[in-house]
């Protein structure tokens, strides 16, 4: 059987990277005596899958992770009791909010999602630099970037990946304890949702299309879309313990 688990990524944590999160979760389930399945081969390993990839220093409310269970020892998993048990087993900062089996295994999670919605910090814009530099980039009809992609550097039309961006808000500047130098400069909170495939753009490389560039403050992920039945949805909703949840095909 195959468990969706839905986590939270949440302040100093942010600073793990991706491969990091994929240990300690690996370390959380071995020490919560799940009956996780694993390789075969001479080094056997659990049979865990992420989603997309989350850079590190950005937070997230919503990040994804399937989980294999052994049979018949998976039907006896109480899966309400699963975010209980696991989030004290993690790092303060990485919350587990749902568990639900999953019934469709013919798409992964870096396949399903299409695309991510995002709160951005826009350092160095304050509200009208930064509405101004945002109508200009809508208005575009294709936005020319040059961006590395394995090693190579590689020129991509990223308009058709911003589906949507406005500007929410101030971001104030911080001063040094002492109040005499500038830690991190004013700006504005960009609220955006980015596509993913089939190669997603990122906070960072959105930011240095506008014009004139911001600098990337605090970042975070607040949701991922799949499309099921046709509806734009969640991987798994926030307390989800469905005992038949489908994830979504591609569309």
């Amino acid at each position: 059987m195959r468990v969706r688990f839905r986590f939270a990524k949440l302040g100093k944590v942010r600073f793990t990277s991706h491969r990091d999160v994929a240990r300690l979760w690996e370390r959380a389930l071995r020490r919560a005596e799940l009956p996780v399945a694993r390789t075969e081969g001479f080094s056997p390993r659990p049979k865990v899958h992420f989603g997309l990839a989350l850079s590190t220093a950005h937070e997230s409310l919503g990040e994804y992770l399937d989980v294999d269970f052994r049979e018949p020892e998976a039907q006896e998993l109480d899966l309400a009791a699963l975010p209980a048990l696991l989030t004290p087993l993690l790092p303060e900062g990485l919350t587990v909010e749902a568990a639900a089996p999953i019934t469709t295994l013919d798409i992964s999670l870096q396949q399903a999602v299409t695309s991510c919605s995002w709160t951005i910090g826009a350092l160095g814009l304050d509200l009208d630099a930064a509405t101004e530099a945002v109508t200009r980039l809508l208005e575009r009809s294709e936005v020319m970037v040059t961006r590395q992609r394995k090693g190579h550097d590689v020129t991509d039309d990223i308009r058709p990946y911003i589906f949507h961006l406005a500007v929410t808000g101030p971001i104030p500047g911080v001063l040094s304890p002492s109040g005499d130098r500038t830690i991190a400069p004013a700006g504005s909170l960009l609220d955006a949702e980015l596509g993913t495939q089939p190669r997603g753009l990122r906070p960072a490389e959105l930011l240095a299309a506008l014009e004139p560039p911001a600098t990337e403050g605090r970042v975070r992920r607040t949701h991922q879309w799949i499309t099921l039945d046709g509806t734009r949805t969640e991987p798994l909703s926030v307390g989800a313990t469905s005992t038949a949840y489908a994830p979504a095909r591609a569309s």
